[in-house]
């Protein structure tokens, strides 16, 4: 029977308060002397949904948690870029000729929104990078520990595979190259899998898509064989859908560890069922306390004498919680 294993990620990092000098405004973030009101604007802009996080989580939570910081008064202007980047900068672009306050941008391109962010810059509009850290002259950043999470991942796929798991060969299927904290989950794993086991294939999935970590999968399964994979690490959980799904059509019928991250209801419901090995749970509600909080100071406070704060980090560790698969048939 499976041991089924769910980590839970509560490592938070967030790199502040840059925006506070930047605007001008007169001590730290919770004191500075508003010139502004509540009815502030804060553009939200999110990368894609395909992965259901965004549109279920981050999105409504921040909504919330605006209106509950400024008493209903301030809004949020948001747009997805469903996975395009110059999809991405014409709405980045109309949030600037908009006028709102604040941006915060979850890149679906790090390197391609730079020139966006230095016309934020330039508009005198702060830009918080959020969950991945875009190119350009940003204000504030915040994300999870992401090398801490691949960590986690790799540690889990290595248990997984037991004590034998150096003879073991496994795919690597990891995020887009464009996003960085694909990097950062891939180096993490590699600190647990480099040297433990073979890597007998690896994908950089374009644009985190399922169907594409899907093909990839299919082309590691004619390379390697359908007996020859022996567990695959899946950065993410709907890259692990398509892996699962491509394993099925090889005609696998008893599925090697996959392991995922979100813990988006699909995968809980294929680690439930034994299909997939794991995941790793963020909380995204803990990680939406900071970001709404930052623009205010900045936003509220632009005429006064500037005190620049020094970036601040913190961090801790991921829980991780392990039990019995319930599914009867679960390899």
């Amino acid at each position: 029977m499976r041991r089924i294993a769910m980590s839970v990620a509560v490592s938070t990092m967030a790199v502040s308060l840059t925006a506070c000098g930047a605007l001008n405004v007169s001590g730290g973030s919770d004191t500075a002397s508003p010139t502004k009101g509540d009815d502030l604007t804060v553009g939200l802009l999110l990368p894609e949904k395909a992965n259901t996080r965004y549109e279920q989580f981050d999105h409504p939570i921040f909504e919330k948690k605006v209106t509950d910081l400024t008493g209903g008064r301030g809004t949020v202007e948001y747009a997805n870029a469903e996975a395009s980047a110059s999809k991405q900068a014409g709405q980045m672009q109309k949030m600037i000729d908009d006028r709102v306050d604040v941006i915060v941008l979850d890149a679906v391109d790090a390197h391609a929104i730079a020139g966006s962010v230095k016309k934020a810059k330039d508009a005198g509009i702060p830009v918080i990078a959020y969950d991945r850290l875009a190119e350009g002259p940003i204000d504030a950043y915040i994300s999870f520990d992401n090398e801490l999470v691949g960590e986690v991942q790799g540690r889990s796929l290595l248990e997984a595979l037991g004590p034998d798991a150096a003879a073991d060969t496994i795919v690597m299927m990891n995020g887009a190259p464009t996003d960085p904290n694909a990097r950062q989950f891939k180096a993490g794993a590699l600190t647990e899998l480099a040297g433990n086991l073979r890597i007998g294939a690896e994908y950089d999935t374009e644009d985190w898509k399922p169907e594409n970590a899907e093909k990839n999968m299919a082309e590691a399964i004619a390379k390697l064989g359908a007996d020859g994979i022996d567990g695959v690490y899946s950065a993410n959980d709907g890259m692990a859908g398509g892996v699962i799904e491509a394993l099925k059509a090889a005609g696998v019928t008893e599925l090697p560890p996959v392991t995922g991250q979100d813990a988006d209801l699909a995968a809980v419901q294929r680690i439930v069922s034994g299909e997939q090995y794991m995941s790793v749970y963020k909380s995204y509600p803990r990680r939406r306390r900071a970001p709404p909080r930052w623009p205010w100071p900045a936003c509220r406070a632009r005429t006064s004498s500037s005190t620049r704060s020094p970036p601040t980090a913190s961090t801790a560790p991921p829980t991780r919680t392990s039990r019995p698969s319930s599914s009867p048939s679960s390899p």
